[in-house]
């Protein structure tokens, strides 16, 4: 497994997702960090992207289009989808994605709810 990562860090959206209606109808923000795992060894020593690099661009609006397009009950469900279409449209061994949702609805106090999902090829 490859050590080499690409980290795209606290990107936030605003979305309609969540399992109560009024989450629906108004929408709020929602922080993603995107961690993928692939060896850069080609791309770095050639300094150029054609040469096996990932275009951060195209992730991070491959990631915009999920949280702003869709809509999820679950910010796991959310997560799940970014890291599955993640391994399928780059060259990556594995992905990480966490989700917050600063202003969850808990009748409480806190920073935010995260979800956490790690997937590989083939898992």
């Amino acid at each position: 497994m490859p050590t080499d990562r690409i980290i795209l860090r606290n990107m936030v959206f605003y979305g309609y997702h969540g399992v109560f209606p009024a989450e629906k109808e108004l929408g709020q923000r929602f922080e993603v960090d995107v961690e993928m795992a692939c060896d850069l060894s080609a791309p770095a020593q050639a300094d150029d992207l054609e040469s096996g690099g990932i275009n951060y661009v195209d992730v991070y609006t491959q990631v915009k289009d999920i949280v702003e397009e869709r809509e999820f009950n679950l910010i796991e469900a959310l997560a799940e989808t970014i890291a599955q279409e993640i391994l399928s449209a780059h060259n990556v061994d594995e992905v990480t994605v966490r989700v917050r949702k600063p202003d969850a609805a808990i009748g409480g106090v806190l920073d935010h709810v995260e979800v956490e999902v790690v997937r590989r090829h083939g898992r």
